[in-house]
């Protein structure tokens, strides 16, 4: 079984990111079901505005776009800025409402029988709040959100410390992240042994 993390941190690479420190606990849980995992930082790549598949010369989405196909497990991980999603966050979702209109061989949605989760980093109050937007925006795509499928880390509302550097929180956010992929892999492994249907016409 495959799965995808998309970062959806602001920094470009090589800078550490939060958001990638913490989904790394996710990926070390789903390599323990023996889950294969890409990651992809998405600010690294040139993601055009828009809600087609492939929007061009130069579209990096059309290869993200294969990943994600080619994965049965989601996971969106987003630093929390003035309380929402980031604007990365945003633009994955937006370049995923393509998938709306593509079906598999069966008629299908093709993110049906997928299960999606959510990983979220901040120094403010937001995390249920980015939690909720993303996954809301995964089941409107056709993916399946597992009960406490996601974990978050900040402490408290207002400017603080970065994941990274404050390990106050981390065991239960770690935790949290356990059970998440635990979660994540029992739900796409019964849904490939029991599959949706197509939606009745």
């Amino acid at each position: 079984m495959r799965a995808l993390v998309i970062n959806c941190t602001l920094k470009p690479s090589p800078q550490p990111s939060n958001t990638e420190a913490l989904a790394g606990t996710v990926v070390t849980a789903l390599n323990g079901h023996g889950v294969e995992v890409d990651v992809v930082r998405a600010v690294d790549l040139n993601l055009k505005p828009g809600v087609r598949t492939d929007m061009g010369e130069g579209d990096d989405w059309p290869d993200v776009h294969g990943k994600l196909l080619a994965s049965r497990i989601l996971v969106i991980a987003s630093p929390t800025w003035i309380g929402r999603p980031s604007s990365v966050a945003q633009r994955v979702l937006e370049r995923m409402d393509a998938m709306l209109s593509e079906t598999d061989d069966h008629d299908r949605p093709v993110a049906y029988n997928r299960v999606g989760g959510v990983v979220v980093t901040g120094n403010e109050d937001g995390a249920h709040h980015v939690i909720s937007e993303i996954s809301g925006a995964l089941g409107d795509i056709g993916y399946t959100v597992p009960g406490q499928a996601w974990t978050y880390w900040h402490l408290g509302p207002g400017p603080g410390p970065n994941y990274l550097d404050d390990d106050r929180g981390h065991d239960w956010a770690a935790s949290t992240g356990r059970a998440m992929a635990s979660n994540l892999y029992h739900a796409a492994r019964a849904l490939e042994e029991n599959p949706l249907p197509a939606p009745p016409s």
